[in-house]
């Protein structure tokens, strides 16, 4: 279970980087797995928002980044289709953060 201390820094992050207020609904643990693979697995915090012309929800979390993995990067997913659940976002975020690897491989 998600510590309060982490539910507040991804709630900040929500509402920073969408300039809405957000409330937190429930952590959702998530497992995704592609070609038998885990390619991702944690626990997605859900979060009502209000403010935003679009969306009504929204899914955060955070990873390790950086080159030895000591800062933090806060991942953030409007409930928008195909972003419809906690998994969902997940995969969406995955597929792009492939993506963005794939092109910038492709421009080197």
């Amino acid at each position: 279970m998600a510590s309060k201390k982490y539910i507040e820094r991804v709630r900040l992050a929500v509402e920073h980087l969408h300039g809405c207020s957000a409330v937190h609904v429930e952590t959702v643990p998530v497992h995704e797995i592609f070609q038998g693979e885990t390619v991702w697995k944690g626990e997605v915090e859900v979060f009502d928002i209000q403010g935003h012309p679009k969306a009504k929800r929204a899914y955060g979390w955070s990873h390790a980044s950086g080159t030895d993995d000591s800062d933090e990067r806060f991942v953030v997913v409007l409930k928008i289709p195909p972003a419809d659940s906690p998994a969902n976002a997940v995969r969406v975020s995955v597929v792009k953060e492939i993506r963005r690897k794939q092109k910038g491989k492709s421009e080197k």
